[in-house]
């Protein structure tokens, strides 16, 4: 299975849209935060929060806010290309529940 926890920081503005039926989709870009620093591994992803806790992503969590968010992850395809970075797979995190996080 690739049901997984990350504690990760909000570093875009969720963007919410909506398709047929009202089902409401909003993705956050999000930096992943390691426990340890020895790893090599990519830090931003895309987080896809669907329905009714796509709302509450929007009204609660701003940029630079902190989260622990359990869900299942995926990678797909993108169109992205450019002559000196070639990037055509992207991670992508489908969120089933979200905690909000507070360092002390």
């Amino acid at each position: 299975m690739n049901y997984n926890f990350f504690l990760v920081k909000i570093i875009s503005k969720p963007e919410q849209s909506f398709f047929k039926e009202k089902k409401a989709l909003t993705e956050v870009t999000v930096k992943y935060i390691p426990v340890s620093k020895k790893f090599n591994c990519v830090d931003t992803f895309t987080m896809s929060i669907w329905g009714t806790l796509s709302y509450d992503i929007i009204k609660y969590y701003n940029i630079n806010d902190y989260v622990l968010v359990e869900g299942f992850i995926s990678i797909r395809n993108t169109n992205f290309k450019n002559e000196t970075y070639i990037k055509d797979k992207q991670i992508d995190l489908s969120v089933l529940k979200v905690y909000p996080f507070l360092f002390n």
